[in-house]
This record gives structure tokens, C-alpha cells and sequence, in this order.
């Protein structure tokens, strides 16, 4: 380190002057990051239609994004903690908006693909150290602000996907859900690199290479399994072994991290009950929220015949309720604690999740937008304070390590949804018409309705279930605070 630069970036006047202008520059970066994770979901049909793809390939184009993801952000923690995390922020950039280049031009899946895989690795560089340079940078008393704030727009970037994307495909072509990031990239980037310091924290110590690898293949083995499996049936040798592979993968994935001096996950961190609790509760509600992020689009456009704009209209009620909630309840956290709220958010979700559960042709617009609205409402009680409950509990030297598990326990919440919605739908849809689908049945909507009605009261038992686990801890720190005083 430079001894004649701060000694921290909080004894920085020029720092602390541009804190607010910087903590910008990095939500734009995270909102369109996490956008991208949802944003294709609007145009899957008509991908699908463009490509002549069924639903269960065209999902590929988003699992592929958040599989990346997931393979390479604890090694680009990892990385930020050695070489300077601003450095590595601002790396990732530069890939995220060339990825976006390449996936307008995906005439083919293929090509598609390749272009998603390059917008994930940038995507993962961004992700992994947003959070520790807005911990570096802002002072104690203004941290949690500004991380609840990172926190609503990673949020609002994973579920307002699919309104924009609505009408970017209405009023353009799904090309243009990629392409619309190059302008509005090139500005962030250019806005990051003329107002973000130069690293002062860097530590030495070598990379995790086995962890790193084996972590990868265990991502790869797990969700290729599930995802293939739609199409041969899980009962196939093949799949069968990719899922047994998978999990001796995570035993020696789990062995390696434990022994090793350098881990690429610190799995110290969850001896932190406090912490442990708030990264479950938060992976099994992106879960949720993923569930609906997959299935409402064609719930609208398929079942209540929306065109693809007025679909994404109907969805902007989840981000724009969000927008709403979020601040709301992030600066009353600061006042009445961060527990209480996301109970009171895990409550919402859980009756929102019920209502959609039972949705049907018939209900009017005004209904469904009322429940969505909700599921907006109750994301926003819970997302900011939970992300502050995370990265209030661990020391700052861990820092980095947090916060790249804080994102990567967001996008295997994502990925997960994904595949546990589909997954439930196209069985029960498979039981309902008596042989195995992998999509959409013309003249069938029941079937559809049948297979959705099950995976949103499937989501609401998983949001029920963490609300138990919060009011627990809810209780137990209220009992501790009755005890000190």
C-alpha cells in the first residue's frame, strides 16, 4: 500500500466526498447484472418461437447465465481480496457489456449461449465485490444504508427483468434485451472509472485452484442433472449418475474448503448462526421469487393472452411495489431492527404465494396484479435487511469472503428456482395429461394451471418455512436484549 494515500478510504476527503456518487456507479452495475438473470425471461416464447425451441431448452438461456455465475464469483472473491476489488469490479464491466454485444447477435442457441457465458463471467466479477467496496468505502454509521441500498437493487434487478423485457420485445425484438445494456453500460463504466478509488486493501496468499475446480464441476454435475433430466426422465442412468456425482463432488468440495489453509469458501463463516440463518433464508426466497419469475410470463401471455408489453406492464407491479417498500423499510430497520422486518416480509410472501396458487383464466387482471403487487411488498420487507443482517455479522477482514458468498447463495437461489419450477411443473403436468411434457399443450390450459397451481403452493410452504426460522431468531434476540437490560 501507498503510505503517502489513507490509511483508509474513510480518512479520504475525496473519497467520503464522492462515496454516494460511487455507491451509484456500483448499483447501476448490479441492477443490470441481476437484470440480465431475468430479463430473458419475458422473451423465452418468443425465443422459442424464433429458434424452434421447446421451453426446456429455451431455459438454458437463463441457466446458463446464473450457472456461470455460481462456478466462477467465489473465485472472483477470492481474487478481489488479492488484487484489489475495484480492480476486478471494473474488469468485470468491460466483459459484461461485451457479453451483451455478442448475445444480440445469437441467431443460433449456441451462439446465444456463448454470449451468455461471457455476460456471466463479467456479471460474477461485478457481483462478488459490490458489497466489500461499499463496506471499504462508506463509515460505520452510513454501512448499512448503503448496503440495504445494494441490496434493493440487486432485488429490484432480478425481478423487474421480466416488465422490462415485456417491453423491450413489444415494441422491439428480444435482440434488443441484450443490446439495450451497451449504452446504458458504456455510461456506468465510464462514470465507475473516473469516480472509483484505486484499491488500498489488497492481501497476499495463492488461489484455491482444487476448490475452485471441484466447486465448478459440482455446479455443472448438479444442474445439468436436473435440467436434463427433464427431458430423459430422472429415472435415466445418466442422470442418476450426474446426480450422484454431484453430491460426492460437494462432500469433497466441503472436505477440501475444512483442510485447507486458503479456502476458497471460508466455511468458518457459518459457524455464525446469526449469518447462516439470514444467507438460508435469503437463498430459499430468491428461490421463490424465481419460481414465479419462470412461470408468470407464460401464465400471462399463454393462459390470460396478454401480448408480451402488456404482460410486462402486469409484472412491473412486482419491482415498482419493491421500489416502494425497499427504502421504507431500510431506514426502519435502522429503528426497530432488521429482524422484525423480515418476518413481516416472509408473512407477505407467504400469502401472496397462496393467492397464486390458485389462479386460474378466469380471474381478473386487477386480482393477479393485486397478488403480484404483494410479492413485490413482501420481497421489499425482507431482501434489505436480511443482505445488512449478513454482512453486519462477520469481521471486516472477511469482508469479501461474505459478500461473494452472499452472491453466490442470490444466484444459486435463482438457479435453483428455475429448475425446482419447472421441474415440479412439467411432472404434474406429465401426471395431469399422462405422458411426459416439456412444455406448453395447445387447447390444454388446464394442464398448465394444474402443474403452476403446484409449484406456487410448493413456494409458499418454502416461504412458511422460513418465516418459522425468522421468527425463531426473532425471538431469541429479543430475549437476549430483555436479558442485558
Amino acid at each position: 500500500m501507498n503510505k503517502s494515500r489513507a490509511l483508509t478510504y474513510q480518512d479520504d476527503p475525496i473519497v467520503q466526498k464522492r462515496r454516494w456518487l460511487i455507491l451509484i456507479s456500483i448499483n447501476m452495475f448490479t441492477f443490470m447484472s441481476t437484470l440480465d438473470a431475468s430479463i430473458v425471461n419475458v422473451a423465452l416464447p418468443q425465443i422459442s418461437r424464433d429458434l424452434h425451441l421447446p421451453i426446456a431448452s429455451s431455459q438454458w438461456i437463463v441457466t446458463i447465465y446464473l450457472m456461470t455465475i455460481c462456478v466462477f464469483i467465489l473465485l472472483f472473491g477470492r481474487l478481489g481480496d488479492m488484487l484489489g476489488k475495484i480492480r476486478i469490479f471494473k474488469i468485470g464491466t468491460a466483459l459484461f457489456v461485451f457479453g451483451s454485444l455478442l448475445c444480440g447477435f445469437g441467431l443460433t442457441l449456441s451462439f446465444l449461449l456463448v454470449g451468455r457465458i461471457v455476460q456471466a463471467i463479467g456479471a460474477s466479477m461485478t457481483m462478488a465485490n459490490n458489497f466489500g467496496i461499499a463496506t471499504d468505502i462508506f463509515p460505520k454509521s452510513e454501512r448499512g444504508r448503503a448496503l440495504g441500498l445494494i441490496g434493493t437493487f440487486v432485488s429490484l434487478g432480478s425481478i423487474t427483468g421480466p416488465g422490462i423485457g415485456g417491453l423491450v420485445v413489444s415494441t422491439l425484438s428480444w435482440n434488443y434485451i441484450f443490446w439495450i445494456n451497451i449504452p446504458i453500460g458504456l455510461v456506468v463504466m465510464i462514470l465507475g472509472w473516473r469516480v472509483l478509488p484505486k484499491d488500498l486493501f489488497a492481501s497476499k496468499g495463492r488461489l484455491d485452484w482444487a476448490g475452485t475446480s471441484i466447486f465448478g464441476l459440482f455446479i455443472i454435475a448438479l444442474f445439468s442433472g436436473l435440467l436434463l433430466g427433464q427431458h430423459l426422465g430422472f429415472s435415466d442412468g445418466r442422470i442418476l449418475g450426474l446426480l450422484f456425482l454431484s453430491a460426492g463432488l460437494l462432500v469433497l468440495f466441503i472436505f477440501v474448503e475444512w483442510h485447507i489453509e486458503q479456502p476458497m469458501l471460508r466455511l468458518r463463516l457459518f459457524k455464525n448462526l446469526m449469518f447462516s440463518i439470514s444467507i438460508f433464508c435469503g437463498y430459499l426466497v430468491f428461490l421463490s421469487n424465481f419460481c414465479f419469475n419462470m412461470i408468470a410470463p407464460f401464465y400471462t401471455q399463454d393462459i390470460l393472452h396478454l401480448s408480451a408489453g402488456h404482460s410486462g406492464l402486469l409484472l412491473m407491479l412486482f419491482p415498482m411495489m419493491m421500489a416502494v417498500v425497499a427504502p421504507f423499510s431500510g431506514a426502519l430497520s435502522d429503528k426497530i431492527g432488521s429482524e422484525i422486518l423480515t418476518f413481516i416480509g416472509l408473512l407477505v410472501l407467504v400469502v401472496a404465494q397462496i393467492g397464486l396458487g390458485f389462479l386460474n383464466g378466469k380471474n381478473s387482471l386487477i386480482y393477479a396484479g393485486i397478488l403480484i403487487a404483494l410479492l413485490g411488498a413482501g420481497s421489499g420487507f425482507f431482501m434489505s435487511p436480511n443482505n445488512s443482517l449478513v454482512m453486519s455479522t462477520v469481521p471486516k477482514n472477511q469482508l469479501g469472503s461474505a459478500g461473494s458468498v452472499n452472491a453466490l447463495i442470490r444466484n444459486l437461489g435463482m438457479i435453483s428456482g428455475i429448475t425446482f419450477a419447472t421441474t415440479l411443473l412439467f411432472a404434474n403436468m406429465s401426471r395431469a395429461a399422462g405422458h411426459r411434457v416439456t412444455g406448453m399443450i395447445p387447447g390444454h390450459p388446464s394442464i398448465f394451471l394444474y402443474g403452476m397451481h403446484t409449484v406456487f403452493l410448493a413456494s409458499a410452504g418454502i416461504c412458511a418455512f422460513c418465516a418459522v426460522i425468522t421468527g425463531v431468531r426473532l425471538l431469541t434476540v429479543r430475549r437476549q436484549l430483555h436479558k442485558t437490560t
